[in-house]
Protein backbone atom coordinates (compact mmCIF):
# COMPACT_ATOMS: atom_id res chain seq x y z
CA UNK A 1 0.00 0.00 0.00
CA UNK A 2 1.36 3.06 -1.11
CA UNK A 3 2.19 5.98 1.78
CA UNK A 4 0.11 8.99 1.46
CA UNK A 5 2.05 12.55 1.63
CA UNK A 6 1.13 14.31 4.45
CA UNK A 7 -0.75 17.38 4.09
CA UNK A 8 1.39 20.67 4.93
CA UNK A 9 0.39 23.88 5.60
CA UNK A 10 3.01 26.80 5.32
CA UNK A 11 1.82 30.17 6.93
CA UNK A 12 4.54 32.71 5.75
CA UNK A 13 4.65 36.37 5.46
CA UNK A 14 3.39 37.72 2.12
CA UNK A 15 6.75 39.01 1.64
CA UNK A 16 8.43 35.60 1.25
CA UNK A 17 5.70 33.77 -0.72
CA UNK A 18 6.96 33.76 -4.30
CA UNK A 19 10.36 32.78 -3.08
CA UNK A 20 7.84 29.85 -1.21
CA UNK A 21 5.57 29.48 -4.03
CA UNK A 22 8.83 29.30 -6.53
CA UNK A 23 10.59 26.15 -3.90
CA UNK A 24 6.89 24.67 -3.73
CA UNK A 25 6.85 24.38 -7.51
CA UNK A 26 10.56 23.76 -8.15
CA UNK A 27 10.59 20.46 -5.49
CA UNK A 28 7.19 19.63 -7.21
CA UNK A 29 5.85 19.65 -3.18
CA UNK A 30 2.25 18.79 -4.20
CA UNK A 31 1.16 18.05 -0.46
CA UNK A 32 2.58 21.96 1.05
CA UNK A 33 0.09 24.36 0.38
CA UNK A 34 0.81 28.48 1.10
CA UNK A 35 -1.09 30.90 3.11
CA UNK A 36 0.34 34.25 3.90
CA UNK A 37 -0.22 37.32 6.14
CA UNK A 38 0.10 41.01 4.52
CA UNK A 39 3.69 41.86 4.06
CA UNK A 40 2.73 45.14 5.57
CA UNK A 41 2.36 43.77 9.46
CA UNK A 42 6.14 44.23 9.20
CA UNK A 43 4.89 47.89 9.91
CA UNK A 44 3.04 46.74 13.21
CA UNK A 45 4.74 43.82 14.33
CA UNK A 46 2.31 42.80 17.42
CA UNK A 47 -0.03 42.10 15.26
CA UNK A 48 2.00 39.37 13.26
CA UNK A 49 1.18 36.78 16.65
CA UNK A 50 -2.29 37.07 16.61
CA UNK A 51 -2.84 36.92 12.97
CA UNK A 52 -0.54 33.62 13.04
CA UNK A 53 -3.09 32.78 15.35
CA UNK A 54 -5.94 33.08 13.48
CA UNK A 55 -4.39 31.18 10.81
CA UNK A 56 -3.26 28.48 12.88
CA UNK A 57 -6.59 28.10 14.09
CA UNK A 58 -8.22 28.16 10.49
CA UNK A 59 -6.06 24.94 9.57
CA UNK A 60 -6.66 22.66 12.43
CA UNK A 61 -8.03 19.47 11.47
CA UNK A 62 -7.44 19.74 8.03
CA UNK A 63 -3.65 19.72 7.89
CA UNK A 64 -1.17 16.66 9.12
CA UNK A 65 1.75 19.64 9.97
CA UNK A 66 1.77 23.47 10.13
CA UNK A 67 4.86 25.29 9.75
CA UNK A 68 5.41 28.99 10.60
CA UNK A 69 7.52 31.46 7.74
CA UNK A 70 8.63 34.19 10.41
CA UNK A 71 11.46 35.04 12.18
CA UNK A 72 10.53 37.22 15.25
CA UNK A 73 10.41 39.81 12.99
CA UNK A 74 10.14 42.51 16.04
CA UNK A 75 7.69 40.64 17.71
CA UNK A 76 9.49 41.13 21.07
CA UNK A 77 9.19 36.95 21.61
CA UNK A 78 5.44 37.07 21.53
CA UNK A 79 5.22 35.28 18.00
CA UNK A 80 7.49 32.55 19.42
CA UNK A 81 5.15 32.40 22.40
CA UNK A 82 2.06 32.06 20.53
CA UNK A 83 3.78 29.05 18.53
CA UNK A 84 4.84 27.45 21.89
CA UNK A 85 0.94 27.58 22.96
CA UNK A 86 -0.03 26.29 19.82
CA UNK A 87 2.58 23.67 19.47
CA UNK A 88 3.88 24.77 15.85
CA UNK A 89 7.35 25.34 14.51
CA UNK A 90 9.11 28.08 13.15
CA UNK A 91 12.06 28.51 10.44
CA UNK A 92 14.60 29.67 13.03
CA UNK A 93 16.23 33.72 13.01
CA UNK A 94 15.34 36.89 14.11
CA UNK A 95 13.70 37.50 10.40
CA UNK A 96 14.24 36.99 6.90
CA UNK A 97 17.70 38.57 6.17
CA UNK A 98 19.56 36.68 8.32
CA UNK A 99 17.85 33.08 7.15
CA UNK A 100 18.36 34.20 3.48
CA UNK A 101 22.04 34.93 4.17
CA UNK A 102 22.36 32.65 6.89
CA UNK A 103 22.33 33.13 10.72
CA UNK A 104 26.09 32.78 10.91
CA UNK A 105 26.76 34.64 8.05
CA UNK A 106 24.41 37.31 9.26
CA UNK A 107 25.65 37.75 12.21
CA UNK A 108 28.86 38.37 10.89
CA UNK A 109 27.84 41.07 8.64
CA UNK A 110 26.62 42.89 11.77
CA UNK A 111 29.55 42.49 13.62
CA UNK A 112 31.91 43.52 10.93
CA UNK A 113 29.47 46.47 10.24
CA UNK A 114 26.37 46.93 12.24
CA UNK A 115 25.22 50.06 9.72
CA UNK A 116 23.81 48.89 6.68
CA UNK A 117 20.37 48.43 5.30
CA UNK A 118 19.14 45.88 3.87
CA UNK A 119 16.93 44.85 1.00
CA UNK A 120 15.51 41.65 -0.22
CA UNK A 121 14.30 40.79 -3.86
CA UNK A 122 10.53 41.63 -2.37
CA UNK A 123 11.55 45.14 -0.73
CA UNK A 124 13.83 46.45 -4.04
CA UNK A 125 10.79 45.26 -5.79
CA UNK A 126 8.33 47.68 -3.12
CA UNK A 127 10.97 50.14 -2.17
CA UNK A 128 9.06 52.72 -3.22
CA UNK A 129 5.91 51.65 -1.97
CA UNK A 130 7.01 50.32 1.38
CA UNK A 131 9.68 53.13 2.11
CA UNK A 132 9.56 56.09 -0.04
CA UNK A 133 5.56 56.60 0.30
CA UNK A 134 5.27 54.45 3.55
CA UNK A 135 7.72 56.26 5.63
CA UNK A 136 6.67 59.53 3.85
CA UNK A 137 9.78 60.22 2.29
CA UNK A 138 8.13 61.59 -0.57
CA UNK A 139 5.74 63.85 1.09
CA UNK A 140 8.51 64.92 3.21
CA UNK A 141 12.11 64.33 2.46
CA UNK A 142 13.78 66.43 4.90
CA UNK A 143 12.98 62.76 7.30
CA UNK A 144 15.58 61.06 5.17
CA UNK A 145 18.00 62.15 7.51
CA UNK A 146 16.48 61.41 10.84
CA UNK A 147 15.66 57.71 9.45
CA UNK A 148 18.72 56.99 7.01
CA UNK A 149 21.35 59.45 8.79
CA UNK A 150 22.94 56.65 10.50
CA UNK A 151 23.32 53.75 7.66
CA UNK A 152 26.55 53.78 5.75
CA UNK A 153 25.50 51.44 2.93
CA UNK A 154 22.85 49.22 1.45
CA UNK A 155 23.05 45.06 1.09
CA UNK A 156 21.01 43.67 -0.95
CA UNK A 157 20.49 40.01 -0.60
CA UNK A 158 19.47 38.73 -3.84
CA UNK A 159 17.18 35.71 -3.66
CA UNK A 160 17.55 35.87 -7.85
CA UNK A 161 19.73 36.98 -10.90
CA UNK A 162 17.66 39.55 -12.00
CA UNK A 163 18.73 42.37 -13.78
CA UNK A 164 15.53 44.32 -13.28
CA UNK A 165 15.78 43.44 -9.76
CA UNK A 166 19.56 44.91 -9.67
CA UNK A 167 18.25 48.01 -11.14
CA UNK A 168 15.39 48.56 -8.35
CA UNK A 169 18.36 47.83 -5.70
CA UNK A 170 20.61 50.52 -7.38
CA UNK A 171 18.08 53.59 -7.74
CA UNK A 172 16.98 52.43 -3.90
CA UNK A 173 20.43 52.96 -3.00
CA UNK A 174 20.68 56.48 -4.80
CA UNK A 175 17.77 57.59 -3.20
CA UNK A 176 19.04 57.31 0.35
CA UNK A 177 22.16 58.05 -1.12
CA UNK A 178 24.54 54.93 -0.25
CA UNK A 179 26.42 52.84 -1.77
CA UNK A 180 24.85 49.39 -2.88
CA UNK A 181 26.85 46.23 -1.91
CA UNK A 182 24.89 43.03 -3.47
CA UNK A 183 25.30 39.81 -1.97
CA UNK A 184 23.75 36.69 -4.12
CA UNK A 185 21.89 34.18 -1.22
CA UNK A 186 19.45 32.35 -2.88
CA UNK A 187 16.98 31.34 -0.75
CA UNK A 188 19.34 30.33 2.23
CA UNK A 189 17.99 29.01 5.01
CA UNK A 190 14.26 29.25 3.94
CA UNK A 191 15.28 26.26 0.99
CA UNK A 192 16.94 24.33 4.24
CA UNK A 193 14.81 24.51 6.36
CA UNK A 194 12.00 23.43 3.76
CA UNK A 195 13.79 19.93 3.27
CA UNK A 196 12.24 16.79 2.85
CA UNK A 197 12.96 15.96 7.08
CA UNK A 198 11.09 19.32 7.58
CA UNK A 199 8.12 18.63 5.54
CA UNK A 200 7.82 14.76 6.75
Amino acid sequence: MRDIAPRILLIACGALAREVLAIIEQRALKNVHLTCLPAKLHNYPSKIPDGVRAKINEARGRYDKILVLYGDCGTGGMLDAVLQEEGVERIPGPHCYAFFSGLQRFAQIMDDDPTKFFLTDFLARHFDKLIVSGFGLDRNPQIKELLFGNYRGVIYLAQTRDAELVGYAERAAEKLGLPLEIIETGYGELGSFLSPTTLA
